[in-house]
């Protein structure tokens, strides 16, 4: 794996954690929202699971932020 590429997916866990944090919620609250186990949101967070587009997209949703935001 490229550095460069591991800055970007470093760059959009963190841009996750904090999309979640400005709203408000918890892990628990939003993969309660996802319909998805909070270790699924915590492994992603941490870096042990891959996102992928289209989850992408749910998370925007329940963020409240353009998909842009995260790219």
């Amino acid at each position: 794996m490229s550095k460069t590429y591991s800055q970007k997916n470093k760059n959009l866990l963190e841009k996750l954690r904090s999309a979640r944090l400005e709203v408000g919620l918890t892990q628990i609250q939003a993969s309660k929202k996802l319909r998805k186990p909070q270790s699924y949101l915590s492994k992603i967070e941490r870096g042990e699971r891959k996102i992928e587009a289209i989850e992408l997209v749910d998370f925007a949703k329940i963020y409240n932020k353009d998909i842009n935001y995260f790219i």
